[in-house]
């Protein structure tokens, strides 16, 4: 009788998941108050009633109230997301100082690379303020600074950079500004990330004006923590090469300062960037290893799950690497609690469990990537894999236990105990030729490691299908050899984890027993990196994809919910549920989503790069050129990819995923140092250039189009290009006749573009030389793409005078140290009556020529 009631009420409790079906309506809140925004008070007036009604309906209508309670905890996430709001401190008080004029900086070190990376004598420190000092007043401000300290390399008598430590005191001069956006839609939030650190402005000094002050500050346990941090850096560049260490850095320990981006890129294109940093795969390789070993001496379950529990914290603690190995912790923690409370457990009721906790902690988490991911994957392992398994592969995973004895064949299902009677049949035969116990033994561990490769198998294949939606919306990529470089990599990972933690903890005792288990992690590391070298470097896993249409969107969260749904159901309707997903990442990864574009209208963007230039050009046709793709000069010492992560997120947001015609027009790095990625992931049938001057930009350039087999197309005045209704007239460069050389300061490619009576001028870095020959060229345009980022030499009164444009737009980075753009040449475009666009104030701006006039149009901010 009772299991009998207890059957009839699951339903309406839930069944066995009732805080996973929490945790989503929960969700479901958060999502729905941050897109559609109401008053705070509807939100807890809706709460209070749906709980009221729950209540009442308990006794009398369990699923009702059921439902009830699930509206409830939906209204408490619209009103936990729509409560949130930023802390309120003396930090922004910083902000006042970002306006550049130097100050004097007093802070104390919060975070800093245990070892100093060599890479051009550069390293970040995140600090915490204790005071500003400007013209003679001090102010005590307690804010988050990101200081880059950099050497004067032209100075040998300075001394040479050593890393920080927490707690150190220091004092330096700067200028701080604040964390900027590129203001181009779909950006990178890098203020909103740097907040979520707590960092407010940033400030760059040379080493040799930091001044260490006596003194302490900060927290001693965090002291202790970079401290033990540090000695297992060291110990781990004492036992491996500086090529293995690197990488086991970020691996086991989190430290990725010392990793290159040609390795970070390689890891990304093969679908395995999750084995380069630390997260929930790490703790759950070190519980599966602390469970095999503590079984292996007979520890009760109950003392094995809390050190499993302690260590996975204890480990979380010194990688220090945020919020994923938080949450993995907190998952794992909360799924051995139910293990051990419950005999009949659930673990996706344990999974909503440490959702709903960590959403009611932070309710915006939801909203980042990080957060969708981690739990994307354990869904897609618990509600989809292991039911699928459960009914494939782990009964007869069962069955190869106590192969020997019979009477166990009893208790099995009839399938499995023929298996276990084909096994002996098997073993007799080979028993005349190799023995009696040992055939049998044999042939169970084979047939074992045979089925822990297809549960393997499955089990990836299912992440690469069920993950397609956020690689392709978050990353653009498609990881098209994730299934072929996972089954190999997480295997070895699986023995480099234990491998690496053992022998850093015995050299702490001694070097040399501690090089046997170095040994075995620098084999299985050496067949990870062959790995990741030899699928990264195929072309096949450099897909890259634009972002979804919300249609495919819809589509493969229904599939994936579905597939999630029928899983335990008939094996020809999960089979069904198991296509619909397949066909989502197919639609995903190769059928490309319609650009978003304005048809019948050649459309001009200055896309903001910072200082330099890019210019996208949609044709009437659709048909698309993008000029230029800046870039970062080289004294910046910094490996950030403006074409792969300003150029083409802003392309990939606006769903372009193929460019007809890039465009070089010079070679200058912030002009074409962002162009490689381009190239890469955009694929353009043309790539023009101008001036073949000798400069490792461009020899770099062609060299890679060569291999990427796109035809390199040389203009110079007076080429004409027709495009549909489209022309393009080349005004420069021109050769010298009198030397016949290029100069060198005249080398840009100058182009008017124009569509039926409406053009524009994009003078690239044209200089007043270049400007005077134009001039006799007809260069009158409706909008003109202002020379040289408005330096003070170009854009001539002669040449707006013979331009006449009614709009001007500049490419230009915010407080740039060449002070572009000059006054000089905003007085002039002001006194010819030029309406200018910046895009260092206005972010991406576009102009549509419609074929009589312009119409200009700013991204929101």
């Amino acid at each position: 009788m009772t299991s009998k009631s207890s059957t009839n009420r699951a339903p309406s409790s839930g069944g066995r998941q009732p805080l996973l079906w929490g945790a989503a309506a929960f969700a479901a809140g958060i999502l729905f108050a941050h897109y559609f925004w109401r008053p705070a008070a509807w939100w807890f007036i809706t709460f209070a009633a749906f709980t009221l009604f729950s209540l009442f309906f308990l006794c009398r209508r369990p699923w009702a109230a059921w439902t009830l309670a699930l509206l409830a905890l939906f209204a408490s996430g619209c009103l936990c997301i729509q409560l949130r709001a930023p802390e309120h401190s003396n930090a922004n008080q910083i902000l006042f100082f970002t306006n550049g004029n130097e100050v004097i900086v007093t802070a104390h070190v919060i975070g800093a690379p245990d070892l100093l990376p060599n890479v051009n004598d550069r390293q970040l420190v995140d600090l915490e303020t204790e005071a500003i000092e400007t013209t003679g007043t001090v102010y005590e401000i307690l804010a988050g600074l990101r200081l880059s300290i950099y050497s004067n390399e032209s100075n040998a008598d300075v001394p040479a950079a050593r890393p920080f430590r927490y707690g150190e005191r220091l004092r330096f001069p700067a200028k701080l500004f604040a964390p900027r956006n590129f203001r181009n839609p779909g950006a990178f939030d890098y203020a909103g990330y740097l907040t979520e650190k707590g960092i407010v402005v940033l400030a760059s000094t040379q080493n040799a004006k930091v001044e260490v002050l006596p003194g302490f500050a900060g927290s001693r346990i965090e002291f202790w923590r970079t401290n033990v941090h540090r000695s297992i850096i060291k110990k781990i560049h004492a036992l491996w090469p500086e090529s293995e260490a690197a990488l086991i850095d970020a691996m086991v320990v989190g430290e990725d300062a010392f990793i290159g981006r040609s390795t970070r890129t390689d890891f990304q294109r093969s679908g395995t960037y999750h084995i380069l940093v630390v997260s929930g795969m790490n703790i759950g390789i070190l519980a599966f290893v602390i469970f095999w070993v503590l079984r292996r001496f007979h520890v009760p379950d109950l003392y094995s799950a809390g050190a499993v529990v302690l260590l996975s914290i204890a480990y979380a603690f010194l990688t220090d690497v945020g919020a994923p190995i938080w949450r993995a912790t907190l998952m794992l923690t909360i799924y051995l609690g139910t293990r051990l409370v419950y005999r009949d457990r659930s673990i996706l009721n344990a999974i909503g469990g440490a959702a709903l906790a960590l959403l009611i902690f932070d309710p915006a988490a939801l909203l980042g990537p990080s957060f969708q991911l981690t739990f994307l994957s354990v869904l897609l392992i618990t509600a989809i894999g292991l039911p699928i398994l459960d009914r494939t592969s782990q009964p007869y995973t069962r069955g190869l236990h106590h192969v020997t004895s019979i009477t166990y064949d009893r208790v099995l299902p009839p399938r499995v105990a023929q298996f276990r009677l084909d096994l002996r049949m098997i073993a007799g035969r080979l028993a005349r030729f190799i023995g009696d116990r040992f055939p049998l033994r044999t042939l169970a561990s084979s047939a074992r490691l045979f089925l822990t490769a297809s549960e393997l198998l499955v089990v990836s294949g299912l992440m690469q299908l069920g993950l397609a939606l956020p690689m392709a919306y978050y990353f653009h990529r498609a990881t098209v050899v994730g299934l072929p470089a996972n089954l190999l990599v997480v295997p070895l990972t699986g023995i480099l984890m234990p491998a690496a933690i053992s022998a850093i903890t015995i050299s702490y005792f001694s070097r040399m027993l501690a090089s046997l288990p170095a040994r075995v992690a620098a084999y299985a590391l050496h067949g990870i990196t062959d790995t990741v070298q030899w699928l990264g470097t195929c072309r096949i896993s450099d897909t890259r994809v634009a972002t979804p249409e919300l249609f495919a969107v819809l589509f493969a969260i229904v599939a994936l919910l579905f597939a999630a749904t029928v899983a335990r159901r008939r094996p020809w309707i999960t089979g069904c549920g198991l296509t619909a997903l397949a066909v989502s990442a197919f639609w995903l990864t190769t059928i490309s989503p319609r650009p978003q574009i304005s048809p019948g209208k050649l459309e001009i963007t200055s896309i903001d790069v910072g200082q330099g230039d890019s210019t996208l050009l949609v044709l009437p046709d659709g048909r698309t050129i993008l000029v230029d793709a800046g870039g970062l000069p080289h004294w910046m010492h910094s490996d950030f990819d403006i074409g792969e992560n300003v150029v083409s997120l802003y392309l990939w947001t606006r769903r372009i995923s193929h460019i007809d015609i890039a465009i070089a027009t010079h070679a200058h790095a912030d002009h074409i140092g962002g162009m490689g990625a381009i190239l890469s992931n955009f694929r353009p049938k043309e790539l023009w250039i101008g001036a073949d001057l000798p400069s490792r930009d461009l020899d770099r350039l062609l060299a890679q189009s060569q291999t990427l087999n796109i035809p390199v197309v040389r203009h110079h005045a007076g080429d004409e290009i027709t495009i549909g209704e489209t022309k393009l007239r080349i005004l420069a460069p021109t050769l010298d006749p009198e030397t016949n050389v290029w100069n060198p300061n005249d080398d840009c490619l100058v182009m008017k573009v124009t569509y039926r009576s409406s053009s524009a001028l994009l003078e690239g870095d044209a200089e007043p030389h270049v400007e005077r020959k134009i001039i006799s060229e007809n260069p009158m345009a409706d909008l003109l793409r202002v020379a040289h980022h408005g330096s003070a030499r170009a854009t001539t009164p002669a040449l707006l005078a013979a331009a006449h444009p009614r709009y001007a737009v500049i490419s230009v980075g915010s407080r740039n140290v060449y002070g572009h753009p000059r006054f000089e040449v905003l007085s002039r475009l002001a006194a010819a009556n030029v309406r200018t666009f910046r895009t260092d104030l206005n972010g991406a701006v576009t102009f549509y020529l419609d074929g009589d006039s312009a119409t200009p149009a700013v991204s929101p901010p």
